[in-house]
């Protein structure tokens, strides 16, 4: 009697339950519900002010929480909980999640959420036990996981996630680059580096203090990355646009022209980088795999993907076709989601 009763809830919570797609990015978490799509994309940071006791207020999530990184007094904190793919500070990332998960779930009190949450490659026992922790303490009924690169391709709707065709992903997050070959429902080769996002962002803001000795913030330098970076042979002379930092000679704001072939400069390193990871990953994938890769070719996903001239260089290295995933951004986000409309793909991919 014990398993029937608990059959006809699981399919009375299945039916009621406002299911959720979490792509938990270093960089943003972009939220899906089931039946209705992307309903949230906003940065992985929250701000907080800790009492006397230590206990956290929560003053603000997301975009409201981004615009202050950089300008809080002492008392105010503006923090990314995740770091590199990984949760850095559990409590604020359970705190993210109960805002995320409470946001969209609040109009159903009967039944708890069913929850997917992509994860890194390559994520440990512990790692994994710590996000499925967070989203459980946050309210979640059920939580499955989902390595990025497959939630990725399944989003890219490539046909080697199921099939037994091989394929090669790449996926460009905020604080790692995942580089898997996929076939029937598994990664047969994965590797993870954390050559992303968030350290291109670092290496603008390195270039620009050493090249003009000025200092500039990490939005500024995210800002220059979406706009005019240009990593290609020939970067385009058009692409420009004015940087605003402080001089550090004499402490004062200033402002300069930055041209794409400063971004190019700045960020070389890091494409060759993330080149040498795709190169040795295909060293070792299987014959038959790559020849499925010879002629599918390389998917890119994740904001690393719409770097200027990134499918270019990958592509002249390689000898491959690399090719941008429609949306490269919601590639993992519509994985999730594809999931979640799925039951048995979830249960066949989830980790």
């Amino acid at each position: 009697m014990k398993t029937k009763n608990y059959t006809i809830w699981d399919k009375i919570a299945n039916y009621f339950s406002i299911d959720i797609g979490l792509d938990l990015g270093t960089a943003n978490v972009v939220v899906y519900i089931k039946d209705k799509g992307i309903v949230a994309n906003e940065p992985s940071v929250v701000a907080v002010q800790r009492d006397r006791v230590g206990d956290i207020n929560i003053l603000a999530v997301g975009d409201e929480a981004k615009l202050m990184i950089g300008k809080t007094p002492g008392s105010i904190e503006a923090i990314r909980p995740l770091k590199e793919g990984v949760i850095a500070d559990f409590e604020v990332t359970q705190k993210m999640l109960e805002y995320f998960i409470s946001k969209y779930h609040k109009n159903n009190f009967l039944v708890r959420p069913r929850v997917v949450v992509s994860v890194p490659i390559g994520i440990t026992p512990v790692e994994k036990r710590a996000v499925v922790e967070a989203a459980e303490s946050a309210g979640a009924r059920e939580v499955y996981l989902i390595e990025e690169t497959m939630a990725a391709a399944l989003g890219a709707e490539m046909d080697s996630v199921l099939s037994s065709r091989g394929g090669m992903i790449i996926d460009i997050g905020g604080g790692t680059t995942g580089i898997s070959v996929i076939s029937l429902g598994g990664l047969v080769l994965s590797k993870s580096i954390k050559t992303a996002g968030d350290s291109m962002n670092n290496a603008i803001i390195d270039y620009v203090k050493k090249t003009y000795n000025i200092l500039i913030g990490e939005n500024m330098a995210e800002t220059v990355k979406k706009t005019i970076a240009d990593v290609s042979d020939k970067p385009s002379e058009s692409l420009q646009m004015q940087v605003r930092g402080r001089n550090l000679e004499d402490g004062l704001p200033t402002s300069i022209e930055l041209r794409a072939s400063d971004t190019k400069k700045a960020l070389d390193s890091s494409v060759d980088e993330i080149i040498s990871a795709v190169r040795e990953t295909l060293d070792s994938t299987p014959p038959e795999l790559a020849g499925d890769i010879i002629v599918d070719g390389i998917v890119l996903a994740g904001g690393g993907a719409l770097l200027g001239g990134l499918s270019e260089r990958i592509s002249s290295s390689t000898k491959l076709k690399v090719s941008v995933g429609e949306d490269p951004l919601l590639c993992v986000v519509n994985g999730c989601g594809k999931a979640l409309e799925e039951i048995n793909t979830l249960r066949k991919i989830s980790i």
